[in-house]
This record gives C-alpha cells, structure tokens and sequence, in this order.
C-alpha cells in the first residue's frame, strides 16, 4: 500500500486529525486498469459535490499531482485506489478548524482483469438503517458504521452481499453495493431518497440502459415486494454486476443479468460514458 496526503508521500497520519475523532470527511473508491482510473469523471463529481455538502475546502489540484507521481513511480498502474478527503487537524470539539481540509490518497497494486460476472448467493439482512440527515444522503462519509454492523451479519450468513432495508420498510441497497431488481419483467432500483449512497457504478449503468432504451425505474421498493423478484444483481465501482441466484430460500433467474451486462458492455470501463 502506497499513501499520499497533499500529494506527498507519508507513512502515519496525525492522531488530531478529524476523520480518525469524527469521521469528519469524505471518501471515494476506484480501481486502476491498465493506466486508466475508470469512471474517474463520476468519481471526481461525487467528491465535489460531497466537499460541498461538507463545507471541505480541497484543492483538487492535489489529486492530479498524486496521480503524476504514482504514475512516475508504477510503470503500469493496476489495483485500487481510495481517495479521502478529512477537515485535517482540530482541536477536541467538533468546531471547525479554519483550514483547507486534507486530501490522502490510498493505493493497494494488484493484478487487475477486465470485469467479468459474478454469482452469489444472498438473502436480506435482519438489520436495518436509519434515515440520514438530507444533506449527507448519497454520498460516502467517512462514518460507515452501519456498513460495519451489516457486513458482520452478512458474513454471518456466509453471503458475499446482501440486501438492506430500512426503518421504514423500504429496500435501500447492499452492503457495499447498489442493487437492480427486476420485478415484473421490469428492472427498479432504490431511488435512495432519505439513506443510501449515490454510487458511481450505480450511475454509469442506469446511464447506459438510458441509451440503450431499457427501462429502469428509480422507486420506493417495499419489503412486501421481496417476494415478487425475479432476478437481483449488486454493483459497485470494483464490481459492476454481482448476480444473485440463490436469494433466501428461492433460485432467482440469472439471463436477464447476463444479458444486460452484455448489452450494456459492463466488462468496459475505459471512458466515462
């Protein structure tokens, strides 16, 4: 792992800093392929709007001078990168400190190949989030300890994801993922209106089955409609199509995956579309 803050190499960060006392900040996570960071577009436009919402004064001039160097340093850049963004250092309190914030970047090299379908088995999980204040709903704060509590129970159940509803009874997303359900011959997916997070992949495939002229509707999905899935797929910046086959106790239909990951060429991510 290589880490940058300010687009400076460093191997500890500071103990005062926010994000560490409040998760006061932002985060996005990418992947590097063959030199290209993909969805780069979105994943920039989420993190300005979320330094926004915030009040982050970032210069993101950083990020492009991060990016320079590793690629100085990695002839062939290939693995995940995560980008944060924290206030930096305060004092104890939550008054804010009258500086820019912080900018690090994470990357973890691996081996990287183009994306491919996956098949799980999943269910839906016991536990259920909150609503979140309109302001921070959609993007990725640094509190992720809802996540943290629904990844333990998923693992309980041996699921590599799994759907989470809410207070209210809606389906919000997975674990780490969005999810796209197709009910009634018809694919829906969580309008995240109070809780969820705006992911980046989530974005890129609803643009594409716009261009393709598939029809997707942004909904409230009850759990009462549960019972009514057909097929059931989880997606993210570093996966864009987990396909669920076993779901519960029932066996979902997996072609109508296949074939949209087909048509939409969800094993291409070299531009942003």
């Amino acid at each position: 792992m290589i880490c940058f803050k300010n687009a400076q190499r460093v191997e500890v960060i500071p103990i005062l800093d926010r994000a560490f006392h409040y998760g006061d900040g932002c985060f996005t996570t990418a992947r590097f392929h063959h030199n290209v960071l993909e969805l780069e577009a979105r994943h920039r436009e989420r993190l300005k709007l979320s330094t926004e919402r915030l009040g982050l004064n970032i210069n993101f001039d950083l990020l492009d001078a991060t990016f320079e160097q590793l690629r100085q340093h990695i002839a062939s850049l290939n693995g995940t990168l995560k980008v944060i963004l924290s206030r930096g250092e305060g004092n104890r309190g939550y008054t804010l400190p009258d500086h820019a914030a912080d900018l690090y970047v994470f990357f973890y090299p691996h081996e990287t190949q183009d994306f491919q379908l996956e098949v799980i088995d999943s269910g839906v999980l016991e536990q259920v989030m909150g609503l979140t204040m309109p302001n921070l709903v959609g993007i990725k704060s640094l509190n992720r300890l809802e996540q943290v509590l629904l990844k333990k129970e998923a693992q309980q159940y041996g699921w590599l994801e799994a759907l989470a509803m809410d207070v209210q009874g809606g389906v919000v997303e997975g674990v780490s993922s969005n999810c796209f359900i197709r009910i009634n011959d018809t694919w829906v997916t969580p309008e995240l209106r109070y809780n969820g997070v705006h992911g980046v992949m989530r974005a890129e495939i609803l643009n594409r089955m716009q261009q393709q002229g598939i029809p997707c509707v942004q909904r409230y999905i009850g759990r009462d409609e549960i019972q009514n899935i057909q097929s059931l797929f989880f997606c993210n910046a570093l996966s864009p199509m987990k396909v669920v086959q076993n779901f519960q106790t029932c066996l979902l239909e997996v072609q109508p995956c296949v074939e949209l990951f087909e048509t939409l060429q969800l094993n291409q991510f070299n531009h942003y579309a």
